[in-house]
């Protein structure tokens, strides 16, 4: 070590060969540096590597077998002319100390403190291992030699036991021998086990696919193909079912259609006509009369207003107002009740209503047109007058 390190160093011009023999002793340095810095209490500092598996007691880690620590050798005794070494190191993974040191009897590296060995020990003979000769029966083997035949003649009859479990482990390992062909068969199960896996990765993008699912599948097993074999999806109603129902409906139908006719008024007219007829089928000779503002009608008469043609020719005579004053049955006979201008006859009235009504003569009774042809005493009905429209000329 010294000389490796002494080879193309610097000498200074003072160092003497013959005086110093060595740059070590120039320098006043051991060849050996920092690992022989406790080399006066007898403790040098080596690489020690674990010899088997323990368990650290500080911190309860497991120190594998090979691990390199650096250790300090010391002498500890001797196994007859065997020295005995302890080696003193410093967990790793922590700052527990761990002590060891070699037992020359039994061939092998004793715990003192600082960590417990994992136990993996076995007996040779129940593993059914060659076990060592011991050291006494060697002795004998070399100096009896009737003991030396007797043990030969053992070992025979044990090889003739062990040589058909021989023959048999040869023939399986003959089988194996051919390189090529265990390299070929090794390749084609590569090839069968790969090409089945991409087939069922299609398989699983395809379903994934159809169902649109984004979570990957599990391989099928035995149970579940019994668990899907029991169960079965259906409809609660079958397609018979439905075009049996169908048809009944069909069936039980109206034959006539129920949409009003295309010449049918409006929704305000319709409820108007309702409403005369209500009036109509009740009789009643107290009954309201229908203005022409129940009906929405709005005219302007022409002999309302003076000077007009129509006001002259239409004004009734005198002798017609005595007549009317002294009918009972055309309705009241004072000008409060029944204003001028706007009492006709009932018959007139009549036939108005029902030419405005168009539907009611379906819906009164039988003996509705003799009540209509004679007014009850006490009603009096409003006549529009059309003389100057259009429809009149």
């Amino acid at each position: 070590m010294g000389e490796r390190k002494g080879v193309n160093k610097y000498y200074p011009p003072d160092f003497n060969p013959a005086k110093h023999g060595s740059l070590n002793r120039y320098h006043n340095s051991h060849p050996l540096r920092e690992r022989a810095r406790k080399l006066s209490q007898g403790i040098l500092v080596i690489r020690f590597e674990m010899p088997y598996n323990i368990w650290c007691d500080g911190c309860k880690n497991h120190i594998g077998m090979g691990v390199r620590y650096n250790a300090e050798k010391k002498k500890v005794g001797n196994y007859y002319t065997t020295p005995i070494y302890r080696f003193r190191m410093k967990c790793h993974l922590c700052v527990n100390y761990i002590e060891m040191q070699t037992d020359p009897a039994n061939c092998d590296y004793v715990i003192v403190s600082g960590a417990q060995r994992k136990e993996e020990r076995w007996d040779m003979e129940d593993n059914e291992q060659v076990l060592p000769t011991e050291h006494e029966k060697k002795q004998k083997l070399e100096t009896d030699a009737m003991f030396r035949l007797e043990h030969g003649e053992a070992d025979r009859s044990s090889l003739r036991k062990a040589i058909p479990t021989l023959s048999h482990i040869q023939e399986a390992q003959s089988a194996w021998k051919d390189d090529f062909a265990l390299n070929s068969m090794l390749r084609r199960h590569f090839r069968e086990k790969k090409k089945a896996a991409q087939e069922e990765e299609e398989r699983d993008q395809a379903l994934q696919a159809k169902a649109s699912l984004a979570i990957p599948l599990v391989p099928e097993t035995e149970e579940d193909r019994r668990l899907a074999a029991l169960l079965k999806f259906h409809t609660l109603d079958s397609y018979e079912d439905k075009q049996k129902l169908k048809r009944t409906e069909i069936i039980s139908r109206s034959w006539f259609s129920t949409t009003p006719s295309p010449g049918a008024g409006s929704s305000k007219a319709s409820s108007m006509l309702k409403k005369l007829a209500q009036g109509r089928r009740a009789g009643t000779p107290t009954c309201t009369p229908i203005t022409v503002g129940d009906l929405g009608i709005v005219r302007r008469r022409s002999r309302d207003v003076p000077g007009s043609p129509q006001h002259t020719i239409d004004a009734p005579t005198s002798q017609e107002l005595l007549r009317l004053q002294g009918d009972p049955q055309n309705g009241p006979a004072s000008p409060e009740d029944c204003p001028r201008g706007t009492a006709e006859s009932p018959k007139t009235s009549v036939a108005w209503e029902q030419a405005e009504s168009g539907q009611d003569e379906l819906q009164c009774p039988a003996g509705s047109s003799q009540e209509a042809d004679t007014p009850h005493p006490g009603c009096s009905s409003l006549v529009a007058d059309y003389s100057d429209s259009e429809s009149s000329e």
